[in-house]
């Protein structure tokens, strides 16, 4: 079962190819993908990244969650369901 997990602080300068490069230390990505501002196209700092098991996003979760990346410490943590309070 694939592992979805949360990556925040990222640096702004960081690509979708990067990210996915930097948690295949960890095993199989699936899936990376920087959330962008709809209007303006930049990062927001933040991402998602799936992993292809359960273990490689434990794995990836201990190995990069507070690493340095560009002099900002990323957090690494598994994804919760997104609740839609839209209403």
């Amino acid at each position: 079962m694939a592992k979805n997990l949360y990556v925040g602080n990222l640096p702004y300068s960081i690509t979708q190819e990067q990210l996915s490069e930097l948690f295949s230390e960890a095993g199989a990505v699936a899936s990376a993908t920087i959330i962008t501002d709809k209007f303006s196209g930049r990062s927001k700092g933040f991402g998602f990244v799936e992993m292809s098991s359960d273990e490689e996003g434990d794995k990836a979760i201990e190995l990069l969650n507070g690493k340095e990346i560009e002099g900002r410490p990323i957090k690494v943590n598994e994804a919760k369901p997104r609740e839609d309070n839209r209403e």
